[in-house]
């Protein structure tokens, strides 16, 4: 069965998470430095049959476009061309990143782990990923 991944795209790391084969549960998989996010890509869906991709759109309160907008929909496009086969769809990624921070606390993480931006955004790809199978 395939699976679902989630990209919570960034300029220097990108978060990244992905459900289970019967599409139950979202987990937090990783955060790869963003340089290296294509090649790390390229060897999980050789590995993992992924039948969609969510991207993390960033908007404003007011829908506008974010400083960060423009990057992801490069990405997007870059997207399209190396995987042309792979079915994409953009969500909101609105406040996914201090919910996960929120979510860290919650969970008890120490306080040097919560610092770690890596751990937020590999969590903010998992709530983003686990809100649209809520809403399926």
């Amino acid at each position: 069965m395939a699976r679902i991944l989630c990209v919570d795209y960034g300029g220097k790391r990108t978060g990244l998470a992905v459900t289970d084969p019967f599409k139950i549960i979202a987990t937090a998989l990783t955060t790869v430095e963003t340089k290296v996010l294509f090649d790390y890509l390229k060897q999980y869906l050789k590995a993992e049959e992924v039948e969609l991709v969510l991207i993390g759109e960033p908007k404003n309160w007011d829908e506008s476009d974010t400083h960060a907008t423009p990057l992801v929909k490069a990405f997007v496009k870059r997207m399209q061309k190396e995987f042309p086969t792979l079915r994409l769809k953009m969500v909101d990624e609105r406040y996914t990143s201090k919910l996960a921070s929120q979510a860290m606390v919650q969970m008890g993480m120490k306080k040097k782990d919560r610092q770690k931006k890596g751990n937020i955004d590999q969590i903010a790809a998992a709530i983003m990923l686990q809100e649209y199978l809520q809403n399926l």
